[in-house]
């Protein structure tokens, strides 16, 4: 049964579909902006302009969706960018909602693009205060679901976060925007080339007391169920591949949409070794994937939503 594509094909178990990917895109100020990231090879620091022209391509090729991260033009000490309903997200969404029809556009509700430390909230006594952390989240993602967000997506991994989230978002009328929690999000080195695109790495010390500790995978499911019981609709694991033990527990523990995030340091060791001759850039991309999604994910967010779709156009 392998002797030919078309007999593999006929009994192949596991199948992507762009439909199934989201795309991480970077929104900046100013106008006409498209500057490359230099970690991560043709992903793009992208002016609202020019995002609404990338989403529209996106929508053309048949990808789920893309999922925005901010570059405000000024940052503090409170995070105040994250939930001005005139943030850069805010105005993002408006504009790709004007121009676009079927393409579903999630939000990061986090806090580190906006903090002018690069933690994930509150800085007290040199650490994360998690409960006054919980009130900006739960501005953040009422602010992106008045602008239109389809999903909003909670990646801080401070306690509660999806409770206080589901609650504002129900007691102003957003009883049916779906949160997709980063509910198993680990401390991870391949997080590294993001820093460089979301300019957000920690002025201090690191995110290790609120991200999970990569050898846990009894807490992961743990955080998992609380996120639920807080009402989340769909989880994540993040990163994808260094995890997908992870994602295979999840997927038989949990009767939910479960995502994956393939995080920036996949994509660019990918993306290094391919250009180095080392490995042949189209079908460890598409391993890649199909691994995440034969481990149980049913959603992947990559930076290689653009070239898997074509590929399997």
């Amino acid at each position: 049964m392998r002797g030919s594509e078309p007999l593999r094909a006929l009994v192949r178990e596991t199948r992507l579909d762009p439909a199934k990917f989201i795309l991480p895109l970077f929104v900046c100020p100013g106008e006409g902006v498209k500057r490359e990231i230099g970690a991560m090879p043709d992903n793009y620091q992208m002016s609202i302009d020019q995002i609404v022209k990338e989403c529209a391509e996106v929508e053309r090729l048949g990808v789920g969706g893309v999922i925005l991260f901010g570059l405000p033009e000024t940052k503090d000490e409170s995070a105040s960018g994250a939930y001005d309903d005139q943030g850069i997200v805010q105005r993002a969404l408006r504009a790709i909602k004007a121009e676009t029809r079927k393409l579903l556009v999630l939000t990061d509700v986090c806090n580190c693009e906006y903090t002018s430390h690069g933690h994930c909230g509150f800085v007290k006594d040199g650490d994360v205060d998690n409960d006054i952390t919980l009130q900006w989240l739960a501005r953040t993602a009422l602010s992106h679901a008045r602008a239109g967000a389809d999903i909003v997506a909670p990646s801080d991994m401070m306690d509660g976060r999806v409770a206080a989230i589901r609650q504002a978002l129900d007691a102003n009328g957003f009883e049916k925007t779906p949160v997709l929690s980063y509910a198993a999000k680990f401390a991870s080195v391949f997080y590294g080339p993001f820093r460089e695109a979301a300019e957000s790495a920690p002025q201090f010390g690191d995110r290790r007391s609120y991200q999970m500790d990569p050898a846990n995978a009894r807490e992961a499911m743990r955080e998992i169920e609380l996120d639920l019981e807080e009402g989340a609709d769909m989880i994540m694991v993040k990163p994808a591949m260094p995890y997908l033990d992870l994602i295979a527990k999840a997927r038989e523990r949990f009767d939910v949409p479960i995502s994956a995030y393939q995080v920036s340091g996949e994509y660019s060791m990918i993306v290094a070794a391919a250009r180095n001759g080392w490995l042949d850039y189209d079908r460890a991309m598409m391993e890649s994937l199909t691994s995440i999604a034969r481990a149980g994910a049913e959603i992947i967010l990559t930076y290689f939503a653009k070239p898997a779709a074509k590929l399997l156009a």
